[in-house]
């Protein structure tokens, strides 16, 4: 039982998000690091996004049961009650605001619940309703970074904003080639994704215009000095080939959803590597 309540809280999504938060610390601290802030600020991030999971769980259990890779899930097949997920992810959420607020700061705490309420209150229930949902998910799910920041400077910047607008830009084409490749979930499921709605070739070149956006504001951390030269020749690579392997959709004979499956797991690798360089370079240059 315990594993579907694990589950239940999508840790794959926490994890991946643990990783960006962790960026945005060591962006802001240089690499001088404050280990309490530092856990605090992990432990009560994954607290409330795990949270943020089990309720978008809860409220997404009828549209799970039309998709493939949902069908199975634990409030979908009745494992899990209704009620003990609410009181599950309540929980969750409390212990993971109080670790932020009283061994973070309250900045971090109250950036953390504008992220947790965007994400359940309005991502949640409109991405049913527009092919805008990527767009508004994309805001809570650029928290985590914003979070790791605040937890050390304790005030909002420009370093924390072009951290947030870094993770913006870079889920949009990730999460646009996840509704190319799952498009026949969600199409089932009446999900108006982009593709869905405007077709794949026009995805496709919203996936080119987002990912120019987030090589700008990657380069934009480098020129405001917030990072250095190995944070640089690290990160010109990873830009480079995740958007030559966009262009590549392009062509006439390209399979869209083996293209889209690949850009996918690229993003990720981008993703890491963005968040790996930020505490490399700062380490080097201390």
């Amino acid at each position: 039982m315990f594993k579907k309540y694990y589950y239940l809280a999508k840790p794959g999504i926490v994890y991946g998000n643990l990783i960006t938060a962790a960026a945005g610390f060591f962006l802001a601290s240089q690499g001088h690091l404050s280990v309490v802030p530092l856990l605090a600020m992990l432990v009560g991030i994954a607290l409330v996004m795990a949270a943020g999971c089990v309720f978008n769980n809860y409220y997404d259990r009828d549209i799970d049961r039309q998709m493939a890779r949902t069908k199975n899930r634990a409030l979908v097949v009745g494992d899990i009650s209704n009620r003990n997920a609410l009181m599950y992810g309540t929980i969750l959420g409390v212990i993971g605001f109080c670790a932020l607020y009283f061994f973070a700061n309250k900045l971090t705490a109250g950036v953390a619940l504008v992220g947790f309420v965007f994400y359940v209150f309005v991502y949640t229930p409109l991405k049913r309703k527009t092919i805008h949902g990527t767009i508004l998910g994309s805001i809570p799910g650029a928290v985590p970074p914003v979070v790791g920041y605040c937890a050390v400077t304790s005030h909002l910047d420009l370093g924390a904003l072009l951290m947030f607008a870094v993770l913006v830009f870079w889920q949009m084409p990730h999460f646009y080639s996840i509704a190319i490749y799952r498009h026949e979930d969600y199409s089932a499921a009446g999900i108006p994704t982009l593709p869905v709605k405007l077709g794949i070739p026009t995805t496709k070149i919203y996936i080119i215009f987002y990912i120019v956006l987030y090589i700008i504001a990657v380069v934009k951390l480098f020129t405001t000095q917030y990072t250095g030269v190995v944070y640089a020749i690290i990160m010109a690579p990873a830009l480079m080939y995740w958007l030559a392997l966009g262009i590549v959709g392009f062509r006439a004979k390209s399979d869209d959803r083996l293209w889209a499956k690949k850009m996918f797991r690229v993003s990720l690798l981008v993703l890491l590597v963005f968040s790996l360089s930020i505490p490399i370079d700062a380490i080097i240059h201390i």
